[in-house]
């Protein structure tokens, strides 16, 4: 479980393909403190760290094929920076919100604005997967905790303040980069449990 809240952005320094799954090779300032079996968000993606080259801060995680399909791993290339959470400790405040690093689905960003300072971006997804996204709710876009503004059928926005361009990748971001979605899990629950009442009234 995570909370949302980035702690960095890790590079990616090589990819190996092993029929159909990824291996990935990442360096980060934490890297020497990882251990195999701990579980790690690359882009709100939970994957185990398989091994750890302390000496050279570089560590691997394995991705399938369901996971790629699902997800934007399968789009990264050597050099591109991924938001990196570690689990998070149940002795801690939550800062965010309550995050599985289950991607539910990609989506593209339609929309960069600047705005005094902060930045607006606007991204679309494909509603027919039956995901939706409420006005103030939370969501999960590349693994960070944001909150929904202009909420629509198949669209929302976020506002991004400068900590937040900065420390995580959306200062990469452009018109047509393609994110992970996780909605929120109450909502998910909420629509899972109403789908079923309203199914057995009929």
């Amino acid at each position: 479980m995570f909370s949302g809240i980035v702690e960095e952005t890790g590079k990616v320094v090589k990819i190996e393909k092993d029929q159909g799954n990824f291996h990935f090779f990442l360096t980060c300032s934490f890297a020497d403190k990882l251990k195999v079996d701990q579980s790690l968000a690359h882009n709100g993606v939970c994957l185990t760290v398989v091994n750890v080259d302390k000496a050279n801060k570089i560590y691997q995680v394995t991705a399938i094929q369901e996971t790629l399909d699902k997800s934007n791993l399968g789009l990264l290339k050597v050099g591109d920076e991924v938001n990196l959470e570690r689990s998070m400790s149940m002795d801690k405040l939550l800062d965010g919100h309550l995050v599985q690093g289950h991607v539910d689905q990609t989506a593209e960003c339609v929309k960069v604005e600047e705005s005094d300072g902060s930045w607006y971006f606007t991204f679309k997804y494909d509603k027919s997967r039956g995901n939706i996204t409420v006005e103030k709710g939370s969501i999960s876009v590349d693994g960070v905790s944001l909150t929904v503004v202009n909420s629509r059928d198949d669209r929302f926005s976020v506002a991004i303040i400068p900590f937040t361009y900065e420390v995580t990748n959306f200062h990469n971001y452009k018109v047509g980069t393609i994110v992970n979605l996780e909605f929120d899990i109450i909502g998910k629950y909420i629509q899972k449990i109403m789908a079923g009442y309203l199914e057995n009234k009929a």
